[in-house]
Order: structure tokens, then sequence, then C-alpha cells
């Protein structure tokens, strides 16, 4: 069975998230919206990572071995300045979060396949709020992008 090589891709793929949009909130404090909004997306997904952990306890984590490496996504370890900078990050998130959001598909998948009711519970509600962040996200990007493209000296 090769679900656990996705259980902890998805795992590192919260964490990696988490991290990116604590980097970006710290950058951009001149944006409350984004500061704030970015540290409570951290923490949510913080709380699907420890989710997450349960379920590698009960089945198994993958080695390195087992797993697709180039399907790895690196966190933002530098945020950028400006209207420009606040586009760019935002659309990094987005497609962090893009990544784990299709990765959580992939988990419900086989879950239902499994009838694994304990780990469709988590997905379930762990989706719902990813795709609240992918919502955020573009929603966001559609308002930064005219002042970053237009407006910006």
């Amino acid at each position: 069975m090769k679900l656990p090589v996705y259980v902890t891709l998805l795992a590192e793929s919260e964490s990696t998230l988490a991290r990116s949009y604590r980097q970006v909130a710290d950058a951009h404090g001149d944006e409350p919206d984004i500061h704030y909004l970015c540290l409570t997306l951290a923490k949510q997904c913080e709380n699907h990572r420890q989710k997450l952990d349960e379920v590698i306890e009960r089945i198994g984590r993958a080695s390195a071995d087992d797993g697709p490496e180039r399907l790895h996504a690196d966190a933002i370890e530098e945020a950028r300045s400006g209207p420009l900078g606040v586009l760019r990050d935002l659309q990094d998130l987005y497609l962090l979060a893009s990544l784990t959001d299709v990765t959580w598909t992939v988990v419900k998948q086989a879950a239902q396949a499994l009838v694994d009711h304990h780990l469709l519970d988590i997905v379930e509600s762990c989706e719902k709020e990813t795709s609240v962040q992918l919502r955020w996200l573009i929603t966001r990007i559609k308002q930064a992008a005219p002042q970053a493209l237009i407006a910006a000296k």
C-alpha cells in the first residue's frame, strides 16, 4: 500500500504552507489583513499537520525511497517587499496551497476506497479549510494586482 507516501507528502505540504504563511505575515505587517489572516491560516495548517501525524502513526510514514521527490515544494524562505512583492508572495502561497489541496483530493480518494472513516473525517474537514484558503488567496491576489501592476512605481 502506498497511501503513506501521500499522507507523508500531505503532512509535509501542510508544514511548508504553515511556514510560508508565517513568513509572508512577518514580511507584510504593513498589510494588516495579510498579516493577521496569514497567521490564522498558519495555525490552521499546523492543526492539519497534527491530525495527519495521528494518521501517520496508524498507517506508517513513507521512507525517502518510497516517495516521488519531485512532488515536493519549498517554503517561502524570504518574502518580497513592495506592492509587487505582496502580489508575488500571494501567488507563491496560492501555488503551495494548490499543491496541498490536490493532495487532499488524492488522499480522499484512497480513504474512500479503503472505507477509512477516520481518515475521511480528517480529510473532509481539512480539505474544506484548504479550499477557503485558496478562495481568500485568489480574492486577495485580485485586489493586489491592479495596485502592483498599474499604480505602483
